[in-house]
């Protein structure tokens, strides 16, 4: 059922091997149900393809997937490349007037949706000619558009699968073909069309693969989208690599939500954003030290707080179900005081850095890695090359270039943009900086449109300010801009925290105790800080700050501008 050439590096010769080696194991499905062998996966990817194919799609064709997590949209994916044609997965959390431009612009010829989500393209209903397929079964009954249900098309394909007494013959794809391309929503503003080849989303899989030893049959519960590269290279084509069984939360993770799911599947691996573990430490850790005095006063002494994280960290392992091998965080930078915490923990975790343009994987680990320093991302990936563009004579601190074959192609009908991004040489300029440490480690400082240049001419990283703030167990987030040459920060406070707190209070003494909590924290924070960054003003923002889909601020919604929620 594969075309007369194949190579090693292309995402149909992944899912061909794997199939054939584990054909009986268990592949993939949603968390606490069944899952598909490899053999039947496989399967319900060449029926589908074919029906494809059959109905017209050729290679180089595009093909939108706007669809929460599940194996169908796996299905779905890996039948889009197998005939050459191109996935444009779409993030389920985008705003209708994104999804528009998406489609428009890629004029897709299949579009695979779910009912969340079909609102979103209602009024294109004119403008969609191919066929509306729902992930998730949904019947239109309004009838404002036409759909059809994705087991009753995947039934009929493989119906006609078994009736056909010869192999489908598909085109040939090759390493360099484009697979995918994805829409960035970074924190620019600027969303850019990334292109992204066979070769640059399997290579980046098998070099992650080197990060720990993945044990076939192991569960992976994946609970960030798929439509992002993060999940999609580690938490999707990587666990396929090795006969890994996936299991999908289909639910937001909350942490009740995840400890349900982690109790029943006891996952191997989980990839996530800082955000799940931070929300953890300031729920579940902070208070159960503060709540006590001898427990607050041991853990001001090094080894003391190492016993306490140590006995915290084995509650932790037991809520992920107790056998979780590794915790993978990425897609931002993680707080250094939960870092702390983790590592004096001796929890399973490990950082990476990476973006969509680098599919996405740059550096990480590998996992029992004694030269690994905290604070940094670990080493560059095998075969990724890692230069910093210009350092600082001082500091060290560039632009981080990157050269490897997980680059992307460029982006599409950006030809100028293209040329900024990767230059003459191919080495794709991040817009991060950071610099390598005596040990080939990667420390990323922030980015370099956010850098904040001061009167005096001292380089300010907002990030790190941020940081500190945010460890402060009554903040959600915050945000630190520049304003008439005095730094400002913005704080979005734990309002559950500040309910619990001023219960059968005023208004009024509401008021004044959030005020107090700025600017204490602010006279804090301060004191960690150099003269020229500390912060002169504290504001309190009533509403969360715009995210992307990895829950990094969009900054550019904010700088220069009034941020009261």
């Amino acid at each position: 059922m594969v075309s007369d050439v194949e190579v090693s590096m292309t995402l149909n010769y992944v899912i061909d091997s794997s199939s054939f080696k584990f054909r009986e194991r268990p592949a993939i499905g949603m968390a606490m149900e069944k899952p598909l062998t490899y053999g039947e996966f496989h399967r319900r990817i060449i029926a589908l393809a074919k029906r494809m194919q059959d109905e017209g799609i050729k290679k180089g064709d595009r093909i939108a997937i706007l669809s929460e997590n599940s194996h169908n949209w796996g299905i779905a994916y890996l039948a889009i490349v197998r005939i050459g044609a191109v996935a444009v997965p779409i993030l389920p959390d985008l705003p209708e007037s994104d999804v528009h431009h998406i489609l428009k612009e890629m004029q897709i010829k299949v579009l695979f949706t779910t009912q969340k989500q079909i609102e979103k393209v209602y009024e294109l209903s004119e403008e969609l000619k191919g066929p509306i397929i729902t992930l998730d079964d949904y019947e239109a009954v309004i009838g404002v558009i036409s759909v059809t249900p994705f087991s009753v098309y995947l039934e009929e394909a493989l119906t006609a699968l078994r009736e056909n007494l010869e192999d489908p013959v598909f085109p040939v794809v090759e390493e360099d073909d484009i697979a995918a391309i994805l829409y960035t929503s970074g924190t620019s503003g600027y969303s850019k069309a990334v292109m992204l080849s066979h070769k640059n989303l399997t290579s980046n899989a098998y070099a992650a693969s080197s990060l720990m030893e993945i044990k076939p049959g192991s569960t992976w519960l994946s609970i960030l989208p798929m439509s992002h590269t993060y999940e999609f290279t580690c938490g999707f084509i990587l666990p396929l690599l090795f006969g890994c069984r996936i299991a999908y939360a289909g639910k937001s993770p909350t942490p009740a939500i995840l400890q349900k799911l982690c109790s029943y599947e006891r996952p191997f691996v989980i990839f996530a954003v800082p955000l799940v573990l931070e929300k953890i430490y300031k729920k579940r850790v902070l208070p159960q030290i503060e709540r006590s005095r001898l427990l607050s006063l041991i853990c001001k002494v090094g080894v003391g707080r190492k016993f306490i994280y140590r006995k915290i960290g084995k509650k932790l392992l037991t809520f992920f179900g107790g056998n979780l091998g590794l915790m993978g965080i990425g897609g931002a930078a993680l707080n250094p005081d939960v870092e702390r915490f983790l590592y004096e923990a001796e929890f399973p975790y490990l950082i990476g850095y990476g973006m969509t343009e680098s599919s996405p994987l740059i550096a990480g680990g590998p996992k029992n890695d004694k030269t690994i320093v905290i604070g940094s991302t670990g080493k560059p990936l095998p075969g990724v090359e890692v230069k910093i563009a210009e350092p600082d004579s001082e500091t060290g601190i560039g632009e981080i270039c990157v050269c490897g074959p997980n680059v992307m192609k460029g982006y599409y009908n950006d030809e100028e943009s293209t040329r900024k991004a990767l230059g003459r040489d191919g080495w794709l300029a991040t817009g991060d900086l950071g610099y390598l440490d005596d040990l080939g480690n990667l420390h990323v400082c922030g980015r370099s449109k956010n850098v904040i240049i001061m009167a005096n001419g001292e380089n300010i990283y907002p990030e790190a300010i941020e940081h500190k703030i945010n460890a402060c167990h009554w903040v959600v987030e915050s945000l630190v801009i520049e304003n008439s040459g005095r730094l400002e920060a913005w704080i979005y406070p734990d309002y559950e925290f500040v309910d619990d707190q001023t219960a059968g209070r005023s208004r009024a003494e509401r008021r004044a105790y959030i005020e107090e909590l700025l600017e204490t924290m602010r006279s804090e924070i301060n004191e960690e800080l150099s003269k020229t960054s500390r912060i002169a003003k504290v504001f309190e923002r009533r509403e969360p700050f715009i995210k992307t889909a990895t829950h990094k601020i969009k900054r550019y919604l904010y700088d220069g501008h009034a941020i009261l929620g």
